[in-house]
């Protein structure tokens, strides 16, 4: 689902319990070998991620859904070494990106 950054706020309150803008939040409802899951997009925030660090919009927003589907696939980002590890399998995601153009 893409939204709004109030809209992802509304969420993240409702469902995680905190009271924070985020780019994206993921629920994962994962079984055994079969993805299944909830992937929801704040454009607002992906918007001024890309002016942040100075990326390409279409990018951010690539490097988010990525970052989705890496979290439905088992990655996490939160323990020590982990968000390294999110950041280089999106990198690599990327890169499969470009070099299919």
């Amino acid at each position: 689902m893409f939204c709004d950054d109030e809209h992802i706020l509304s969420v993240n309150r409702e469902y995680l319990g905190h009271d924070y803008y985020t780019d994206i939040i993921t629920f994962d409802y994962c079984e055994g070998d079969q993805l299944n899951g909830d992937i929801v997009i704040s454009l607002d925030t992906v918007r001024s991620n890309a002016e942040k660090f100075r990326k390409d919009y279409d990018e951010e927003l690539h490097r988010v859904i990525i970052h989705g589907i890496l979290h439905l696939c088992g990655q996490n980002d939160k323990g020590p070494g982990e968000r390294e590890q999110m950041e280089a399998a999106e990198d690599r995601a990327l890169l499969l990106r470009d070099t299919g153009k």
